[in-house]
């Protein structure tokens, strides 16, 4: 992926970013290794917003799509375990001063359902809380 170096392209590079990252039909642990080295790199030379990079919380981001990608990799390489992605939401805790929307307990339905779902063959899927999301 050639990330643009104006500003202004940055929506060009965030949907070039999602087309190589989120190819649904073919992740692969390369490409989601070379998207994630691209970005260290980036960072590595203050270069996040030329590039394009998302501004806010941006390693955060970064990694949350990697996540899901690398869950997508994992189901598929080993179909015979159910393999998914949870994302709690904004939970009250210790390392956000508890200022989160959810309690640790509203957080944990999602594990909680993934755990009891595990039997069904449900496997490279991504899920906000307890609903299954879109990976982008």
């Amino acid at each position: 992926m050639t990330l643009p170096n104006q500003p202004s392209n940055v929506l060009t590079a965030v949907e070039e970013a999602k087309e190589e990252l989120g190819d649904a039909g073919n992740p692969t642990k390369e490409k989601v290794d070379k998207l994630v080295e691209e970005f260290l790199e980036d960072v590595k030379q203050d270069l996040i917003e030329t590039k394009g990079w998302p501004l806010n919380m941006s390693a955060y981001n970064v990694s949350k799509a990697a996540l899901k990608d690398y869950t997508r990799v994992l189901a598929k390489k080993y179909p015979t375990i159910a393999i998914n992605a949870v994302s709690p939401g904004f939970t009250k805790t210790d390392i956000n001063q508890n200022t989160g929307i959810l309690t640790v307990e509203e957080a944990a339905l999602g594990h909680v359902k993934l755990a009891l779902i595990a039997d069904t063959g449900i496997s490279g899927l991504d899920f906000e809380q307890t609903e299954e999301s879109t990976f982008y």
